[in-house]
């Protein structure tokens, strides 16, 4: 497992990004979201998934990632065990961030995992042994930016625990297994959708990252593996496609190339034109992602251009899978 040995000193060093808030009363007002809702970018959870961080290590200022991750909860301090995955080796980076009642922390993955691309998840457990924990008082986004040019704010996508008090471990490997089966908590999605895509030949780069959720956390993160999709033009008709990874995270553009589609995707999808598309793993493991468009007459507020935007948003949830599994070592908080 890698070591992110400059995180509570990054911590330190962004003192500035670390702020109390001033006041909270007990009870918010309104109905709370239940626990029993999916997960979601909008809700407090126990468990927060950051689906792309990245980091230039020779320029950060080109490609960074600040994570943000806040506690909630008026009454009571949140222990959380983070976990850095690398997309492309599966690798494991972890530590540990606490944090008072109401208290929001940041931090830049140019300080604490440079020159890595992947995702993070941050998971609730007790101050004692380091045991995940039923705690959904935990919020987060992100803010990202590559050197192609894509970037976008994202919520951190919450799971929530559907259980009380702590999950049982095993005191032989150290280690507790976290079930994503709708008993223990939320369900991770299944099937996955981009709700709209431009046309690249209108100067458009829409970047889709894909997420395997589910893994051995004292060892590796679990790979995509084989992926199947349908893409539809605005005419409603519908061309599959297919793909395989052997990484834990999925980075591509939508181009001729990827998706490979008969015809391909510039017919499908020609200028002045969008669509979308969904895809699901088929052997039904959990996904999750985001896509971001990137399209450099954006910026220049040209008359010619009024139609060119960039940014992104998490990837629509349409289905979920009925279990997805990660297992996680088990030892004291060091903060």
């Amino acid at each position: 497992m890698r070591t992110s040995r400059r995180f509570l000193s990054a911590l330190l060093s962004l003192s500035a990004l670390v702020v109390l808030s001033a006041s909270a009363s007990a009870a918010d007002p309104g109905v709370a979201f239940p626990a029993t809702s999916q997960v979601s970018d909008q809700k407090a959870g126990s468990i927060l998934f950051y689906s792309a961080y990245a980091s230039n290590a020779t320029a950060p200022a080109t490609e960074n990632t600040r994570l943000n991750i806040t506690n909630t909860s008026s009454t009571s301090a949140a222990f959380v065990h983070l976990y850095f995955i690398d997309g492309s080796s599966c690798s494991v980076a972890d530590n540990f961030i606490c944090l008072t009642a109401n208290q929001t922390a940041s931090v830049l993955t140019s300080d604490i995992d440079p020159g890595v691309r992947g995702y993070a998840i941050a998971i609730a457990v007790d101050g004692v042994l380091g045991i995940p924990t039923a705690f959904n008082f935990l919020i987060g986004d992100f803010y990202l930016k590559y050197s192609t040019g894509h970037s976008g704010n994202f919520g951190a996508e919450a799971f929530s625990a559907l259980f009380d008090g702590t999950l049982p471990g095993d005191s032989t490997t150290g280690a507790a297994t976290i079930r994503f089966d709708n008993v223990q908590y939320n369900w991770a999605p299944l099937v996955l959708a981009s709700s709209s895509i431009p046309a690249r030949v209108d100067g458009n780069d829409t970047l889709l990252v894909i997420n395997r959720v589910g893994g051995d956390l004292l060892s590796t993160g679990a790979t995509i593996q084989a992926i199947f999709g349908l893409l539809y033009d605005d005419a409603e008709n519908t061309f599959s496609y297919n793909f395989t990874s052997g990484a834990c995270q999925f980075r591509s553009s939508i181009s001729d190339a990827f998706p490979r589609t008969v015809p391909r995707v510039s017919s499908i999808i020609p200028a002045g034109r969008t669509g979308w598309t969904k895809f699901w793993s088929i052997n039904g493991f959990g996904l999750l992602g985001l896509q971001i468009n990137y399209n450099a007459n954006a910026a220049t507020n040209n008359p010619l251009h009024p139609g060119d935007f960039s940014g992104g948003r998490n990837l629509h949830k349409l289905t979920f899978a009925p279990l997805s599994t990660y297992r996680v070592p088990i030892f004291a908080p060091t903060c």
